[in-house]
């Protein structure tokens, strides 16, 4: 609240000051719009001061009033916009001007009843009077507080109708975004059916080969020794391809997602990795399906670079649920120790940002040269 409050008087100092600019705007946008005989409307000098004045506000309202959002605007938009937002700036100065005063006047009330004895006839107040006072000044500190709030809501909406896209401009950006997003998770299946084919034709179906090969050996082998040992070698061979198939199976998709839920999956991850996995799971309830998926596949993905690639000697998950106002998340972090260097744009680490992208969630990497790697994805479970 106290930050709040700070916003809101800064806003009312800056009210001021943009009065000033409507005003002197008011003047030059006439004389242009008389005698620039269509030439451009808005003078440099009133663009530029309602630019440099808005890109202020919209500091404040990030800092003071946690209003962080992407705009687009040009001159006019800014205009429109301090015209809206003045009022609104002073009404809040006004509103922490009576709180200021009623807190003055409170104190100095109480000074006199109190502590200086300046109070009628020389007899103090009776307990009634002193309630009365106190829940008059309550019931008005009350309203102020709540006029404090509707302006700093006030301050928000107003920031994101002239400052933020038209509805026509958000349905256009997400219908883009919708296409990206839809040729984006083609290309994942694409990319994932290579993989399983790879997986398929370079393990289990070379150990397939070698097992009929062992096989036909003995089969064709005269001596009954020859031939026991021989078929001892496919037994072993047949092993080795059932526990390549399951290794496929089991990174195509894995039974424990479904049954057990998502902390299971990962800790099979954990057990199965070439690297110590300490694992922080705080969900506590279980999420969509498909949101697990994708946070299983992330996880996987990003250990399995780390064992790989990254040198490191531990990975560390975090896996949270949380709420981002009024939407449920669930993040993911996965941190190793490794010397860095990991390329986004790389087939694995791409295809997981698609696969992310297709829940309207975010994936970011960050892997500076020296370490340490830090994965990170947000998705949202609404």
């Amino acid at each position: 609240m106290g930050r709040a409050a700070a916003g809101l008087l800064l806003g009312a100092a800056t009210a001021g000051a943009e009065l000033v600019l409507l005003a002197v705007a008011a003047l030059l946008m006439a004389y242009s719009m008389a005698f620039s005989r269509g030439r451009r409307k808005v003078p440099s000098a009133v663009a530029d001061g309602a630019e440099l004045l808005a890109e202020l506000e919209l500091w404040r309202l990030r800092v003071f009033l946690g209003e962080d959002r992407a705009v687009r605007y040009g001159p006019l938009k800014a205009l429109a916009y301090l015209v809206l937002r003045v009022p609104v700036g002073l009404l809040g100065g006004v509103i922490l001007l009576l709180v200021g005063y009623g807190a003055a006047a409170a104190v100095r009330l109480a000074v006199g009843w109190w502590i200086t004895g300046d109070h009628m006839d020389g007899i103090p107040p009776s307990w009634w009077i002193v309630l009365y006072v106190a829940a008059a000044g309550l019931v008005l500190l009350f309203l102020a507080v709540q006029g404090l709030v509707g302006v700093a809501a006030m301050e928000r909406s107003v920031a994101r109708r002239c400052l933020g896209p038209s509805p026509l401009e958000e349905y256009e950006r997400r219908i883009a975004q919708l296409s990206v997003t839809r040729a984006q998770v083609v290309d994942a299946v694409d990319d994932e059916r290579r993989r399983i084919e790879r997986d398929l034709h370079d393990g289990v179906q070379q150990r397939l080969v070698a097992l009929g090969m062992l096989i036909g050996r003995a089969r064709r082998a005269g001596d009954g020794d020859r031939a026991s040992e021989l078929l001892r070698q496919a037994h072993e061979e047949s092993q080795r391809a059932l526990a390549d198939l399951r290794e496929v199976t089991w990174r195509v998709y894995p039974a424990a997602l479904d049954g057990e839920g998502l902390r299971a999956a990962l800790e099979t991850v954990a057990e199965r990795s070439a690297l110590p996995v300490a694992i922080d799971y705080d969900v506590p309830v279980r999420a969509p399906h498909a949101v697990e998926t994708a946070a299983y596949f992330v996880v996987c993905e990003a250990v399995t670079n780390a064992a790989k690639h990254s040198g490191a000697s531990a990975v560390r998950v975090a896996v949270q649920h949380r709420q981002a106002g009024s939407a449920t998340m669930i993040g993911v972090r996965i941190e190793d120790d490794g010397g860095g260097g990991a390329d986004p744009a790389g087939g694995g680490l791409a295809g997981l940002a698609r696969r992310v992208a297709a829940l309207d969630g975010t994936f970011a990497v960050d892997s500076p040269r020296g370490g340490p790697t830090v994965i990170t994805a947000e998705l949202p479970c609404g």
